[in-house]
């Protein structure tokens, strides 16, 4: 029993404390309400007939029969809050399926001047610098968060009960932050991530990810946090 105590112990203080502080909402950075263009964007996706990536109805739509990328294209550094809604559309579409409402940010490619030269394939992105997190993967069974680096992609939170995984036709509220170390996820205003990093990423871009699937973006916006 001591020995189970003190390992314990041990993990508990090992373990890096939850970040409490996320500063204040500042500066709009960026917007994008997708009534024009996706001229921001960098799609990554192998192009088939019946799967795309466009503005539809004022929503940038990822309409897809295999792994896609849409990237916003600016990099970003510093505190940030990233803020969007999302859908994923089961709506009898020939690429509807409820799975992976996935996101990249602060991502940074180590071996590449440029980060955008995939086609989509997530194992392409194994090499980058990112903190990813698959909501509903593996065909909504799993919601992980892992920090990409060095080729390694460590797994750190991991929540696969009914209550994290993927809604049809639902619209969430997604809020990504990155503050002084620290990265958190809010959806529908429920903490998913809270991971404060011994090595933070503090530059990178950010990036809407999912395989097989068709989901709608809206209302994309990027704040500075002071």
């Amino acid at each position: 029993m001591l020995i189970a105590l003190a390992a314990a112990a041990a993990i508990n203080a090992a373990a890096p404390a939850a970040c409490t502080d996320w500063g204040k909402q500042g500066k709009q950075l960026y917007a994008d309400d997708f009534s024009g263009t996706l001229d921001h964007w960098v799609p990554e996706f192998v192009a088939k007939p019946g799967s795309g990536i466009a503005i539809v109805n004022g929503k940038a739509v990822l309409d897809v029969a295999n792994g896609a990328t849409l990237w916003f294209k600016h990099e970003l550094s510093g505190n940030l809050l990233i803020t969007y809604k999302r859908k994923v559309i089961v709506d009898g579409g020939k690429n509807d399926r409820l799975s992976d409402f996935n996101h990249f940010w602060m991502a940074t490619d180590p071996g590449k001047a440029s980060l955008f030269t995939r086609d989509g394939t997530f194992e392409q992105y194994d090499n980058l610098s990112l903190y990813y997190l698959g909501m509903g993967g593996n065909t909504n069974k799993t919601t992980r968060f892992r920090k990409y680096g060095g080729g390694e992609r460590a797994l750190l939170t991991e929540l696969n009960d009914t209550a994290h995984l993927l809604r049809p036709n639902h619209e969430y509220a997604v809020q990504i932050a990155v503050y002084k170390g620290c990265t958190r996820v809010l959806i529908d205003g429920e903490e998913y991530v809270n991971y404060r990093d011994p090595a933070p990423l503090t530059h990178g871009y950010f990036g809407f990810r999912t395989t097989w699937s068709r989901q709608e973006v809206d209302d994309f916006k990027i704040y500075q946090l002071e």
